[in-house]
């Protein structure tokens, strides 16, 4: 399921491609970087499957009782 990210081909692009400085850069999410570089949302949404896989692997911390 985890998919490593090209972080060197990305900076290139915004840095470079786009001319973005490193603030506004950093600024972007994911989705806004992949629609300013012309790529469109062409992966399904998460399913039910992959949503439980993410938590069992990072399941919410319990509360403390002073946090309640």
């Amino acid at each position: 399921m985890t998919r490593a990210l090209d972080w060197a081909g990305l900076m290139r692009a915004g840095l470079h491609g786009l001319r973005l400085t490193p603030d506004q850069f950093w600024r972007l999410t994911p989705a806004e970087l992949a629609l300013m570089l012309g790529q469109s949302a062409t992966e399904r949404p998460l399913g039910r499957n992959e949503l439980d896989e993410l938590m069992r692997a990072f399941p919410d911390a319990p509360k403390r009782e002073h946090e309640a």
